[in-house]
């Protein structure tokens, strides 16, 4: 099969064309469902978690996040991926959050904080390698996946989410349909329509009055040489704002690994696309192998 070039780039860019490791048949997965991870009064946060079925060593994880415009959608939209990456040998949990209908950021990256906290404070009952987890995420997730490995050491963003001794730091991150400057000038013309159901519902208000939330907000804000391998991967159609020129450059300046994946003439939300799926899969593990398995 040709493989196209933009894809191409792309896994050669992560590795995807160095030999792999052979599968004896298909891989069966072990599935927990409804785990606990958080609890804000009597709302209990929960993720999905998936695992190599037989498989008794420790293994690197990874937590997806599901979009939704931060306002609606919930975990079962990354089912799928959840479960084909913990087919390439990841431990692999997809969670809920607080959507800004209930919470008001940083409700959100908190709960993604407290995720991570979660799992790797139990990183022994669910046989995960604790300084190998790395997360992804789509559209609002994949904000707000990039905003977690940006924003290491940021205490307004950690938030009470339990195992508060425990670090919410990733090794690495894989951002889908992305916003990854909430400070640019397209994010303020956009949050000042009226009728914008999305940054005035997450961040409270327009960007030009709420500048320094904005600003929090923002993954690109909080970069620095501390900040683990971050690559975007968009659809081909999604509004180029996905590529993250800006945010990738300085990544580069600071040494930091990076890249940008496009799926061939795929839209926006492009993972119920059963070919845009595989091909994400493919490049994401061959990412998340290359940065997570040395760990």
């Amino acid at each position: 099969m040709m493989i196209p070039p933009r894809l191409l780039f792309a896994l050669s860019f992560f590795g995807l064309l160095a030999p792999t490791l052979k599968a004896e048949g298909p891989v069966k997965i072990e599935a927990q469902p409804n785990i606990k991870y958080a609890r804000h009064g009597e709302r209990e946060m929960q993720l999905d978690l998936y695992r190599p079925a037989g498989v008794k060593e420790v293994l690197p994880a990874i937590v997806c996040i599901h979009g939704g415009g931060w306002y609606k959608g919930d975990r079962s939209s990354m089912t799928k991926l959840a479960q084909a990456l913990a087919e390439q040998g990841f431990v692999t949990v997809s969670i809920s959050y607080r959507l800004s209908g209930e919470a008001k950021f940083p409700a959100a990256i908190q709960d993604c904080k407290a995720a991570v906290r979660w799992l790797r404070a139990n990183a022994s009952t669910y046989g995960v390698k604790p300084e190998a987890i790395g997360v992804t995420g789509l559209s609002a997730g994949g904000h707000l996946a990039a905003l977690l490995a940006t924003s290491g050491g940021v205490a307004e963003l950690e938030g009470p989410g339990g195992n508060a001794e425990t670090s919410s730091e990733v090794q690495a991150c894989m951002a889908m349909g992305a916003q990854s400057d909430l400070e640019s000038p397209r994010i303020g013309e956009l949050s000042s329509r009226a009728d914008d159901p999305f940054y005035r519902t997450f961040l409270g208000a327009p960007q030009a009055e709420m500048p320094q939330v904005y600003a929090l907000a923002s993954p690109r804000h909080h970069l620095d040489q501390a900040d683990p391998p971050l690559a975007f991967m968009a659809g081909e159609l999604d509004d180029a704002s996905t590529h993250a020129d800006e945010t990738r450059r300085d990544l580069q300046k600071l040494g930091i690994p990076t890249g940008l994946t496009l799926i061939p003439k795929a839209p926006h939300a492009f993972l119920n696309r059963p070919e845009a799926l595989a091909e994400c899969v493919k490049v994401s593990a061959a990412f998340f192998h290359q940065h997570l398995d040395a760990q």
